[in-house]
């Protein structure tokens, strides 16, 4: 794509924001999160309120990233406690998973939104959230979230270069998605397999893995890293010190996916 046509889609974004006159973002600190607060706070200024969720589904750092980004651009940021947990409609884990989980956050959004006088809730799915199995994306679309990323036809690519070109720390940042997918659907979700899950990944990251998953399967670890980096993570030295790490975490096998990383893998079992 030329810079014309990037700069064309960058326009058409900033019409579409500054048409809701006011706006909530939904806000969870990735990539297109961040980058739709930022074009909100140049369309909008004060007009805006970026809200995050704080859970057990998401990592504390994930958060803390969120409060320093949003702070850095000037942006008032409420972070609210999600309840998610205590939803037995959540945590059985049916493939209604991701569109409960998001009907009870828009739900709480809404309800700020109104108290506020603020008009419309808007989140960051784009023009690729639509090719994967997406409830959540269905459930915001049922309930007049707005997706302005998606109306003004941007990919992540264009995402990542247009926030590259705004100096966002998080143009190049991996992509993130709720700790529950790591879990197998039909499985309980726990505060402690989530924990697992995440002390697992932050062992990978700090071994300089990047876009890596770890998903659970009853106490067996599945990795998927990116395929470049496969026979990097099977190297004896790296290996053992992951299985060892991840043993004391509480897996009783370590398996690496021959495949690697692949974005929505456990909605394979929709499809059997």
């Amino acid at each position: 794509m030329n810079k014309n046509h990037l700069a064309e889609k960058r326009d058409r974004l900033l019409w579409i924001l500054k048409g809701y006159g006011s706006l909530l973002v939904a806000y969870s600190g990735g990539v297109d999160s961040s980058f739709l607060l930022a074009m909100a706070h140049e369309a909008l200024n004060k007009n805006l309120l970026a809200v995050t969720s704080a859970s057990p589904l998401h990592p504390e750092w994930e958060t803390r990233e969120a409060i320093d980004f949003a702070n850095d651009l000037g942006i008032e940021h409420m972070v609210i406690q999600s309840r998610i947990m205590h939803r037995t409609d959540f945590i059985s884990n049916t493939k209604e998973r991701c569109y409960m989980c998001k009907k009870y956050l828009i739900e709480e959004l809404l309800t700020i939104a109104y108290h506020r006088g603020i008009q419309h809730v808007a989140h960051g799915a784009n023009i690729d959230d639509l090719d994967d199995y997406r409830p959540g994306f269905a459930a915001a679309q049922e309930m007049g979230i707005k997706a302005p990323l998606v109306d003004a036809g941007m990919t992540k690519n264009e995402i990542r270069r247009l926030s590259k070109q705004m100096n966002l720390i998080t143009w190049n940042k991996p992509p993130m998605a709720c700790l529950a997918s790591r879990i197998p659907y039909g499985e309980t979700i726990t505060a402690e397999d989530l924990k697992m899950v995440d002390q697992a990944e932050q062992v990978l990251f700090g071994l300089g893995f990047t876009g890596c998953r770890v998903r659970l399967h009853d106490k067996v670890a599945r990795i998927e890293v990116d395929t470049g980096d496969i026979e990097r993570i099977i190297d004896l030295k790296t290996r053992s010190l992951v299985v060892e790490k991840l043993r004391e975490i509480g897996f009783s096998h370590v398996a690496v996916d021959l495949e690697g990383y692949k974005q929505g893998s456990m909605n394979r079992a929709l499809k059997l």
